[in-house]
């Protein structure tokens, strides 16, 4: 019933809102392996980045605190948002899932960890870690590397 934190929202995302994303992944690796010089540029989007838990977070505030404004101010019967939406959050913590998961999904947000993989992927890259890969000029088994050693 209860999830792990680290993979909650994969396993309650359709395969293909997983796939796409990895595909992103995959891609923004292996055009960053050809433009090292751009490296620092996403590293810089990628702390940028909001994961599925801040927005999730951001708007289930949003909604609790209208509603209570609503319900204390308007009418009593705008309560009942800030009860949904606490409960979705609670179903969230718990299992991984909520009404809004696969509408996120979908407009490709990400989990912290897929973002931290794309993270260390391009680090790995930038040679942070010290060399990767069997060289610099096999560009797509440098990525294969990267990645992997990013998903460890």
């Amino acid at each position: 019933m209860l999830s792990d934190t680290a993979n909650r929202v994969r396993l309650h995302s359709s395969e293909e809102a997983n796939a796409r994303i990895d595909h992103a992944t995959n891609a923004s690796v292996r055009y960053h392996a050809r433009h090292p010089e751009r490296i620092d540029a996403r590293l810089a989007e990628l702390d940028a980045e909001w994961d599925v838990e801040r927005v999730l977070e951001a708007n289930a505030a949003t909604l609790a605190l209208g509603g209570t404004l609503l319900g204390a101010f308007v009418d009593r019967r705008f309560l009942a948002l800030p009860m949904a939406v606490t409960a979705f959050l609670l179903q969230h913590a718990l299992q991984g899932w909520c009404p809004p998961v696969p509408v996120l999904r979908a407009l490709d947000i990400r989990t912290e960890r897929e973002i931290d993989t794309e993270r260390h992927a391009l680090k790995a890259l930038r040679g942070d870690y010290g060399p990767i890969g069997p060289g610099p000029h096999q560009r797509d088994d440098r990525v294969a590397h990267a990645l992997q050693a990013a998903r460890l």
